[in-house]
C-alpha cells in the first residue's frame, strides 16, 4: 500500500466546506457553513459568477445530469433549487425539520428527494409538487437514485439501509437496524454503474450489496477510527478517512492507485462525471482537486461494454449520433497515444464505415487487427468488406470473431451477425434467426437473467426488421410482448448500445414509431377513429422521455389536429343527417381528442414547452369550449410563459365554465378556487403596511423617476411581480408568501456617502423627471452611478438624503430625519461611497475616508443589516465581491480597531447594547455642518422621542442630552470638561468632550473594602450610619424639567476661596477649603466670587456609583432629616429655593431596630464616598438655583475624610440651570 501526499489545483473558501459535487468535468460547486454555494472553474480556481445565499449549514448539494438546476439541503430544514447557469432562486422547500442532510437529483433531472426529519420526500424538480407520500424512514441522514432513477436507497444510524421504489414508494429491501451506519457529515451510499450493487461506507469498512440475490461483501479500507465518505464513477470508488483518499476497483473491490493524504481532515468528497477528478472538501475551508487519470491506467476511464471499451467522451457522442464528432475524439486520442489499442483503431474503422470513408476505415481495421486481432475487429473489417459490396467476405469474416471471443459474448455475436445478414439483404433469413434466437431465450436457461432480457432485446430487434419492411402491425405486437418481459427496474440490454456503435440502429421510442406510421395509415384510409385510438394509446402507454422528444411532441400535435377537424366535419355531417349515433361516436372521439389535447399541453408545461403547451391548449379550448380544464390547461401555459394578464383572463374564464356549467359536480368544484379580486383584496392591505415602514420618497431605478408611496404602488400593480402574484393564488391565499413576495419588489437600497458641495436636491430632479437627465456633474454622477448598482444588485429602489427628501417642506424634512435610522435598518441594502478612497483600494483606506467623520454615516454604519463599501470608481473596497461587507473578517476589523468598539456590534447593532457614555464616545470625533445635525443623527441610536427643529442651533444637542437624562436618570453625561452649553450649564456645548475618558474611581472591593468598613464601625455609630445611608438612598433620579436639571447630589460646601494664579488666555488657578473634602486645586474662565465662597458648592452625582450593587433601601430607627443650617451657606430671601432636603417617608420612622447587614450596606456606602471623585463646582444664583462653573479640566477631588458625622453629608437635590 503506497501513500502519496495529494498534490492538485487548491480552492479557497471563506469557510468549512460541508458539501462538494461537480457541475460537469470543468467546474466543481461547494457548500459551506454560513449557507453560501460557489462554483469554481477547475482549471483556475477562480469564482464563476455570484455566490448563491442560502441561510445556513449546506449539508448537502447535487447537479442535475442535464446541468439546469443546483439543489441544496440546509440546516433549518430548508430545501433550495438554483438555476445552475444564473445562480437565481427557483423553488425553495420548508418541508424537513430540524436539518436536510441529504438531497439527490434523479437521472432524468425530473424528480428530487429529499432525506430529513426522519423523513423522505420526493418532489418534481420544475413544479415543486410532491410526487409520493412522505416515506418514513428514522433518521436518514443520506440517500442516492440508482443510476437508472427507478429506485434510491436511505441510510440511516439508527434503522440501517433501504432501497424504494421511484415509482409508489414500496420498500423493495430493508436491512433492519444490524446494516447501519455512522452519523456524519458527507455521504456513505454509492452505486455501481449498472444499478446491481451498492455500496455503504461505515468506519473501517466498506459492504457492496447485490440487490439482485441480497447477498453481501465487505472489505477493509485503509484508515479504521475515522468516518468514512465515498463516491463512485461506475467503474471505481473513491473512499475518504480522516486526512486521507483511497481508490477501490468496483468489480474486485481490491485498492487501486496511492492513498492521497491532506493536511486537514475531509469532510466530504466528489468524483466528476467522467470520473476523471477527484474533489475533496477539507476542514479550514479548501477544497484539493486530484486529476485521477494521473493516478490510474486509462482503462478505468474507458466505458466497457460487451466486445468494445471507449471513452465515456466518445461513446456519449457515438450515442448522440454524432459521427463527425466522435470520429474527431478518437482521432485526438489515436495521434496522443504512442501505440493506440486496437480498440481504439476499430472503433474508428467502426465510425468511418459510418460515415462511408471506407478506405481510412479499412486501414484502421486493418492496424487494429495487426495490433491484436479481437472480435470487435473482426466485426469492423465485416461491416468494411460489407459496404465495398463483398457480402460474402463479410459474413466469412464476421464469423472469425466467434473463435476469439468470451463464451458469455456468443448470444450477443448471434444476433449482431442478424443485423449482418439483415444488411446483406437476406432480411428474411435475418427474421428466422432472430426468431431462433428468440424462442431459445426462456426462463429455464442457467443465466435466466441475461437470457430473459436478451428474449426482450430480440423481440425488439425483430421489431426493427419488421419495421424496416413496412409491417406496423407486427412491429407493435412484438414490442408490446418485449415490454412484458422484464420489470421496469432492468437496466437495458447492451445490444442496443452495440448496435447503435456499429449498424447505426436505434431501438429507442421503436414502438411509437410503429405506431405513428400505423395511424397515419389508418388515417389515409379513413379510418379515423381508429387511427385516434392508437394515438391516445401512443401518449398512455409511452414513456417521458420518448414523449418529450421533440419529433414526438410535433407529430402528436399535427396528427390530432388532423384527426379533430375530420371529426368535427364527420361529426357535423352526421348531425345534419339525423344519424344521431355516429354523431355521439364522432363527437366523443372529438372530446376524447380535447383531453388529448389537454394531457399534451400539461406534458409540454412540465417540460416547460409554454408555447406548444398553449397552442395545444387552445385547440382544447376549440374542440369543447365548455370543458373546463382546457381553459385551465390556457392558464397553466400562459402563466409558464410569462403572458400573466392573459393568464389571469384564461383563469376567469375557467370559473365562468365551472360557473355555468349544467353538470352539478363540476358546478360544485368551484368552491376549490379563488377569484383573483380576492388575491388583489389580501395584497393591498399588505402593500400599505410595508409601504408605510419605506422611505416617503425613493428613485425608481429603472426610470430614474421619483416615486411616492402611491407612486410605488402604480408602478407595483403594472409588474409582472404583481401579475404574477395574483395569477399564481388560484386555490387559497398565502399571505406569508404574499409578503414576502411584496416586501421584496419594494426592497430598497441606501446611499451612505459624504457631501461634496452642490448636491442633486428634490427640486433638481423633478425639475427635469428624472435622474438620468440630471446634468454631468461628478455629484450627479455619483447619484446615477449608485442607481445602477441598486439595480445591479437586483432592487428597483434607491433612497439618497440629497433628492429623496424635500428639504423645503419643514414636516418631510422632520419625518425623515426622525425615520431615517429605522430606514437604515429595515433597508435591503447600503452601499457607502468613498469618494476620497482611489482604486484600487488598499486596508487601512477607509477608517482614514472623510465618510468616516461625518455625523450622520455612524449610524449609516452600524444600522443596516447589508454594507457594502465601494471606493471612488464604484468598485468593492479591497475587491470583496460578496454580498455583506459586514462578513468580511477583514473589514469589519479594520473598522473595529479604528472605532474601539467590537467587530460584532458593527456586524449587528442592538441599541441597548452599548451604554450611554460609549455612544456619546463614537459620536464624539464626528463632525457636521449643520450644528443641528450633531443631536438629529443620533435620535435612532439614542431612541430619542426628540423632534428636529432645524434653526434651534447648539440647542439640539442639550434637548438630545436632556432627554437621555429625563428618560434613563442616567448622569454620566455630565462628566465632561469643557465649555457649558447655553441649553443647561450642565450640559457640554459640543459633543466632543464625550471623547475623553472620564475618571473612574478605583475598585473597592474585597480586602480593602473590609478594612474601610472595619475602620468606620471604630469612628460611626450605627445610628450615623443609617441615617447616612438612608439620606442617599431616598435621592430620586436626576431630572430635566424646562431646561432645569433636578439633580440628586452629595453637596460639600466651599468655605473659603483664593486666586492662586493667572494661567494663560482668561484661565485662572484657584484654591478652596471645600467642607467635608479639605483642600481643593483647580482651574476656570469664570471669575469667582472670591468674597463669597460660600456661594460655591462641590457635588458628588454619581449616586449610583455610591448605592453600590445592591441599591436598596436600609429601615433605620432614626431617618432625622438633615437640619444643620450650615452657617457657612448664604441663602438669599428666597431661602432653600435651589436644593431640596432629602428624608425618607415618616411611615418609616418608627421601623424595628436595623439587622447587622442593613449597617454593614450603609458603611460600604460611606466607604465609597470616601474614594477620589469627579466634582461639579456649582455656584448659587441669586434665586437660589445653581449654574455649574465650567472646568478645563475634571475636577478630581479627594473624598470624605476621617472626621465624618451625620450633619457634614448632605444629600440634595440641586436646581441647575
Amino acid at each position: 500500500m503506497t501513500t502519496m501526499v495529494a498534490r492538485g489545483i487548491e480552492i479557497v473558501s471563506k469557510s468549512d466546506i460541508l458539501a462538494v459535487t461537480f457541475a460537469d468535468e470543468s467546474q466543481v460547486v461547494g457548500g459551506d457553513v454560513k449557507g453560501y454555494i460557489r462554483r469554481w472553474k477547475i482549471e483556475d480556481g477562480q469564482q464563476q459568477g455570484l455566490e448563491m445565499q442560502g441561510s445556513n449549514n449546506v449539508w448537502s448539494i447535487v447537479v442535475s445530469r442535464d446541468g439546469r438546476w443546483i439543489a441544496s439541503g440546509e440546516k433549518g430544514g430548508k430545501v433550495i433549487i438554483w438555476n445552475a447557469t444564473t445562480h437565481e432562486k427557483v423553488l425553495e422547500f420548508r418541508e424537513h425539520d430540524p436539518n436536510v442532510r441529504a438531497v439527490d437529483i434523479s437521472s432524468d433531472s425530473t424528480k428530487i428527494a429529499v432525506a430529513g426529519g426522519g423523513i423522505i420526500k420526493i418532489f418534481s424538480v420544475t413544479s415543486g409538487t410532491r410526487l409520493l407520500p412522505p416515506l418514513p424512514h428514522n433518521w436518514a441522514i443520506s440517500l442516492k437514485f440508482s443510476p437508472d432513477g427507478s429506485r434510491f436507497a436511505t441510510a440511516s444510524p439508527d434503522s440501517g439501509l433501504r432501497i424504494y421504489s421511484t415509482y409508489n414508494g414500496d420498500i423493495l429491501f430493508d436491512s433492519g437496524p444490524t446494516r447501519s451506519i455512522d452519523d456524519q457529515v458527507g455521504t456513505p451510499l454509492a452505486w455501481s454503474s449498472d444499478g446491481r450493487q451498492l455500496f455503504v461506507a461505515t468506519k473501517g469498512k466498506i459492504t457492496s450489496f447485490n440487490v439482485s440475490n441480497l447477498s453481501y461483501s465487505e472489505w477493509s479500507i485503509h484508515e479504521t477510527q475515522s468516518l468514512a465518505s465515498i463516491a463512485s464513477s461506475g467503474r471505481f470508488i473513491a473512499c475518504s478517512a480522516g486526512t486521507s483518499v483511497s481508490l477501490w476497483d468496483c468489480v474486485s473491490h481490491k485498492q487501486i492507485g496511492s492513498i492521497m493524504t491532506h493536511n486537514a481532515n475531509l469532510n466530504c468528497i466528489a468524483l466528476s462525471p467522467t470520473g476523471g477528478y477527484l474533489a475533496c472538501g477539507l476542514k479550514g475551508g479548501k477544497i484539493t482537486i486530484h486529476s485521477l487519470r494521473e493516478v490510474l491506467p486509462p482503462e478505468y476511464f474507458y466505458r466497457r461494454l460487451p466486445l468494445v471499451q471507449v471513452r465515456d467522451e466518445a461513446l456519449e457522442s457515438w450515442i448522440q449520433d454524432d459521427p463527425t464528432n466522435t470520429e474527431l475524439l478518437l482521432s485526438a486520442e489515436i495521434t496522443s497515444a504512442s501505440s493506440p489499442s486496437h480498440y481504439v483503431l476499430a472503433n474508428r474503422a467502426l465510425i468511418r464505415a459510418r460515415l462511408k470513408h471506407w478506405t481510412l476505415a479499412a486501414e484502421d481495421v486493418k492496424e487494429s487487427l495487426r495490433v491484436q486481432p479481437s472480435p470487435i475487429g473482426y466485426i469492423a473489417m465485416a461491416i468494411v468488406l460489407l459496404g465495398q459490396g463483398d457480402r460474402d467476405g463479410a459474413l466469412c469474416t464476421f464469423d472469425r470473431a466467434f473463435h476469439d471471443c468470451e463464451l458469455h459474448d456468443i448470444r450477443l455475436l448471434l444476433l449482431l451477425k442478424s443485423f449482418l445478414v439483415f444488411e446483406s439483404g437476406n432480411q428474411e433469413e435475418a427474421i428466422a434467426r432472430v426468431e431462433y434466437l428468440t424462442t431459445r431465450a426462456n426462463r429455464d436457461d442457467d443465466d435466466a437473467t441475461y437470457l430473459y432480457s436478451q428474449a426482450r432485446t430480440s423481440r425488439n430487434v425483430l421489431g426493427a426488421m419488421y419495421m424496416k419492411q413496412g409491417n406496423y402491425a407486427r412491429v407493435i405486437q412484438l414490442i408490446e410482448r418485449a415490454k412484458n418481459l422484464a420489470p421496469k427496474q432492468e437496466q437495458g440490454h447492451p445490444l442496443k448500445t452495440i448496435s447503435m456503435k456499429i449498424f447505426g440502429w436505434n431501438f429507442s421510442g421503436q414502438d411509437v414509431i410503429a405506431q405513428q406510421c400505423l395511424s397515419e395509415t389508418l388515417y389515409a384510409e379513413g379510418r379515423t377513429r381508429e387511427a385516434v385510438e392508437i394515438l391516445l394509446n401512443v401518449i398512455k402507454t409511452s414513456d417521458k422521455e420518448i414523449l418529450g422528444r421533440k419529433e414526438t411532441v410535433d407529430w402528436i400535435a399535427d396528427f390530432t389536429k388532423k384527426c379533430a377537424t375530420i371529426l368535427e366535419h364527420v361529426g357535423d355531417e352526421a348531425f345534419r343527417s339525423v344519424k344521431h349515433d355516429d354523431t355521439i361516436t364522432q363527437y366523443s372521439t372529438a372530446l376524447s381528442l380535447c383531453r388529448l389535447f389537454i394531457m399534451q399541453s400539461r406534458a409540454r408545461a412540465e417540460k416547460g414547452l409554454w408555447e406548444d403547451a398553449l397552442q395545444d391548449a387552445n385547440e382544447a379550448v376549440k374542440v369543447d369550449p365548455s370543458y373546463p380544464w382546457g381553459h385551465e390547461a390556457k392558464y397553466v401555459a400562459l402563466h409558464g410563459a410569462k403572458r400573466y394578464d392573459a393568464a389571469i383572463d384564461a383563469f376567469k374564464s375557467m370559473l365562468h365554465v365551472i360557473e355555468e356549467s349544467h353538470n352539478p359536480a363540476i358546478k360544485q368544484l368551484r368552491k376549490n378556487y379563488i377569484y383573483p379580486s380576492e388575491t388583489i383584496k389580501a395584497i393591498d392591505p399588505i402593500v400599505r403596511g410595508i409601504l408605510e415602514s419605506c422611505p416617503l420618497v425613493v428613485v425608481d431605478v429603472t426610470t430614474g423617476y421619483l416615486c411616492d408611496s402611491t407612486a410605488r404602488t402604480r408602478v407595483f400593480k403594472d409588474s409582472s411581480t404583481f401579475k404574477e402574484l395574483v395569477s399564481s393564488m388560484t386555490r387559497e391565499l398565502d399571505n406569508e408568501r404574499i409578503r414576502q413576495v411584496v416586501a421584496s419588489f419594494f426592497g430598497y437600497v441606501m446611499l451612505s456617502h459624504a457631501w461634496q458641495g452642490n448636491e442633486p436636491l428634490f427640486q433638481d430632479v423633478n425639475a427635469v423627471k428624472s435622474v438620468w437627465n440630471l446634468p454631468g456633474t461628478p455629484q450627479n454622477e455619483k447619484l446615477r452611478n449608485f442607481c445602477n448598482e441598486t439595480r445591479r444588485l437586483g432592487h428597483n429602489w434607491a433612497w439618497s438624503d440629497t433628492c429623496c427628501i424635500d428639504k423645503a417642506t419643514s414636516s418631510v424634512l422632520n419625518q425623515s430625519v426622525t425615520s431615517m435610522y429605522r430606514w437604515y435598518a429595515d433597508s435591503a441594502a447600503t452601499l457607502v461611497y468613498l469618494a476620497d478612497v482611489a482604486h484600487p483600494s488598499k486596508l487601512g483606506d477607509l477608517t482614514r475616508s472623510h465618510w468616516m467623520t461625518r455625523a450622520w454615516t455612524l449610524q449609516e454604519l452600524l444600522v443596516p443589516q447589508v454594507v457594502l463599501f465601494y471606493d471612488s470608481e464604484w468598485k468593492p473596497y479591497l475587491g470583496n465581491t460578496s454580498r455583506n461587507h459586514k462578513e468580511s473578517p477583514e473589514i469589519m476589523q479594520e473598522l473595529a480597531d479604528s472605532i474601539k468598539i467590537p467587530h460584532g456590534n458593527i456586524v449587528a447593532f442592538p441599541p441597548d447594547d452599548l451604554g450611554v457614555r460609549e455612544k456619546l464616545r463614537l459620536a464624539s470625533t464626528r463632525n457636521a455642518t449643520v450644528k443641528e445635525d450633531v443631536a438629529y443623527s443620533l435620535i435612532g441610536i439614542f431612541k430619542s422621542d426628540i423632534r428636529p427643529q432645524y434653526g434651534e442651533g447648539a440647542d439640539a444637542l442639550g434637548h438630545l442630552l436632556e432627554e437621555i437624562v429625563a428618560r434613563s436618570g442616567e448622569v454620566t453625561v455630565l462628566a465632561w470638561s469643557g465649555e457649558s452649553s447655553s441649553y443647561n450649564s450642565c450640559l457640554p456645548a459640543s459633543v466632543s468632550v464625550y471623547n475623553q475618558i472620564p475618571y473612574n474611581p478605583p475598585s473597592l472591593e474585597g480586602e480593602e473594602m473590609e478594612t474601610c468598613i472595619t475602620e468606620l464601625r471604630g469612628k460611626l455609630a450605627q445610628q450615623d450610619a443609617l441615617s447616612i445611608y438612608n439620606r442617599i438612598s431616598f435621592l430620586p433620579a436626576a431630572r430635566f424639567a424646562t431646561r432645569r436639571l433636578h439633580l440628586p447630589c452629595i453637596v460639600f460646601s466651599v468655605r473659603r476661596l483664593v486666586m492662586h494664579d493667572l494661567l494663560r488666555g482668561n484661565e485662572k488657578l484657584y484654591r478652596a477649603k471645600v467642607s467635608g473634602l479639605g483642600k481643593v486645586e483647580f482651574t476656570t474662565a469664570d471669575d469667582l466670587p472670591l468674597h463669597k465662597p460660600q456661594k460655591l458648592v462641590f457635588v458628588h452625582p454619581w449616586i449610583r456609583y455610591i448605592r453600590g450593587p445592591s441599591d436598596g433601601v436600609a429601615w433605620g430607627d432614626d431617618l432625622e432629616s438633615d437640619t444643620d443650617s450650615d452657617s457657612d451657606l448664604d441663602l438669599d430671601s428666597s431661602g432653600d429655593a435651589g436644593w431640596d432636603e432629602v428624608a425618607p417617608p415618616s411611615s418609616l420612622r418608627a421601623a424595628s431596630t436595623p439587622q447587622i447587614n442593613d449597617y454593614t450596606r450603609a458603611l460600604q456606602t460611606i466607604a465609597r464616598l470616601r474614594q477620589p471623585f469627579n466634582a461639579l463646582l456649582l455656584m448659587q444664583l441669586p434665586n437660589g438655583e445653581y449654574k455649574r462653573v465650567a472646568a478645563e479640566n475634571e475636577l478630581v477631588v479627594s473624598g470624605l475624610g476621617t472626621d465624618i458625622t451625620s450633619k457634614n453629608i448632605r444629600a440634595k437635590v440641586l436646581e441647575v440651570l
